[in-house]
């Protein structure tokens, strides 16, 4: 009965207004479905790296760190990772900023720490030189019964603490000395007052560049740059000096001095070059959040699956390989070819052995299972040199289940490099691990990140770019 009293004018603007609302759902929608939450632990600033060097672990006789990839959550959206060998370059990029503290790690287990000390370019891409550093001492955490005892020994002991809190409802500190001396209070004033400070018990001060005392940090160059991990060290005093000349006709002609420049040293002199064959690799991270070691050893139930599954794979890398000879053909046709009388034919040879096999089995993810990775080669000169990388996982069967088959040959590395394996790390600080491979051709390299999730092997990240880097599959 309403909608018939209506007009015309209000049935159209009835309609219009249904529309509207119409068109505006799936739009709210779709706007609230783009709407993400970053979690508390996300870190905001985070470097992943591979530290080289050769020598003992922990006092290389040469040393540099390679940066990989920088995760930046306050400046790009998305937990996208950036080259790190580039990122925030000025010139230096900020993965390689002085002080820059990076934790190694073997395993997911810390092995060490690594401070920047200055950063240079190989081959036009920047690499960062410093000193090797053991981990601090950790103190062992008190008992129970340590603990307990705490408040007990404090009231009864006569050594002084230090930042003693007070609380509501706490009893005076002099109550107890007007107890004892059976008086009600002296004319020293009360008891419940805070003492005077001692006016001759020294004070420490922080103190700047200049040997004054600093109210508040220096501004930095750029408020804006982002900054790592930073150990507290204090740099060294930047001084200018004018030497006088001797007398010359010319005051502006320029002087070559002999001796050694002090201008811009390097505090660290570049020591590793090129890629020897003793070069050992471990993953560095550095994080402003401390986190708990993560291992990515896999467990097995049963030390026999691990050995069957090694095996698989090592057969399949010698397919892979040609190391493999052709299935012989079976002993009935042998016979019917040869005749009676002919003597048997000898056993096929021995399959030629892997060289430098690496086998690692990782559980990337609590709960996940095993991923297994198998890299090794074949002896024979460097141009006609094969390698092989295996990623796989045990299927529902127990079979081996190839996720990834990568084949290089010695002659055109740079088209498609090998893939030697690092280590796994967790690049997003997500709890899940990323397999960390080295990329190397016979003129370049490049470090890629691989994500296993769900039956693949997926690329997630390679520095440079470039058609360099997109392995070969088979």
């Amino acid at each position: 009965m309403i909608l018939r009293g209506m007009d015309g004018i209000s049935m159209r603007r009835m309609a219009l207004a249904a529309l509207a609302l119409l068109a505006a759902s799936p739009v709210c929608a779709q706007y609230l479905g783009q709407l993400t939450k970053q979690a508390k632990d996300a870190p905001e600033l985070r470097a992943i790296a591979v530290l080289e060097w050769t020598g003992p672990e922990g006092k290389p006789k040469a040393s540099r760190l390679v940066p990989v990839a920088v995760l930046d959550s306050a400046r790009i959206e998305g937990g996208q990772l950036q080259d790190g060998g580039i990122y925030l370059a000025r010139p230096e990029p900020l993965a390689l900023t002085g002080e820059v503290e990076y934790e190694l790690e073997r395993n997911g287990k810390p092995m060490g720490l690594f401070e920047i000390e200055n950063a240079g370019q190989e081959q036009g891409s920047w690499v960062g030189y410093g000193a090797w550093k053991p981990l601090p001492a950790v103190r062992p955490k008190p008992s129970t019964e340590q603990l307990a005892n705490v408040g007990h020994d404090d009231e009864e002991s006569d050594q002084p603490v230090l930042h003693r809190k007070k609380h509501p409802g706490d009893a005076p500190t002099g109550d107890k000395d007007k107890t004892s001396s059976g008086g009600a209070g002296s004319g020293n004033g009360s008891s419940s007052e805070e003492p005077a400070p001692d006016p001759d018990r020294p004070v420490l001060h922080k103190k700047d560049s200049n040997g004054s005392a600093a109210s508040s940090p220096a501004p930095a160059d750029d408020p804006d740059r982002p900054v790592l991990k930073k150990t507290k060290k204090k740099q060294p005093e930047d001084v200018a000096h004018v030497d006088s000349l001797p007398d010359i006709t010319d005051p502006d002609r320029p002087r070559l001095r002999r001796g050694q420049a002090t201008g811009d040293a390097l505090s660290v002199v570049p020591s590793l070059m090129g890629l020897p064959p003793d070069l050992e690799q471990a993953v560095a991270v550095s994080d402003a959040k401390s986190r708990p070691p993560h291992p990515w050893s896999y467990s097995w139930s049963d030390q026999d699956d691990e050995a069957k599954m090694k095996s698989e794979l090592e057969e399949i890398a010698r397919d892979a390989l040609g190391l493999n000879p052709p299935p012989a053909p079976k002993q009935a046709a042998r016979r019917k070819q040869a005749g009676k009388g002919a003597k048997p034919a000898p056993p096929p040879p021995a399959s030629a052995p892997l060289v430098d096999e690496q086998f690692r089995v990782f559980e990337l993810a609590y709960g996940s299972g095993a991923t297994l990775v198998l890299t090794a080669h074949i002896d024979a000169p460097r141009t006609q040199m094969k390698f092989v990388t295996l990623i796989a996982q045990p299927d529902l069967y127990g079979n081996v289940l190839v996720l990834l088959k990568s084949v290089a040959d010695g002659g055109h590395l740079d088209e498609a490099p090998r893939m030697r394996l690092v280590d796994a790390v967790d690049a997003l600080a997500d709890n899940r691990g990323e397999l960390l491979f080295e990329l190397r051709g016979a003129t370049q390299r490049q470090f890629a990140l691989y994500r296993i999730l769900r039956g693949q092997a997926e690329k997630l990240f390679v520095t440079g770019g470039g058609e360099f880097g997109s392995e070969s599959r088979e």
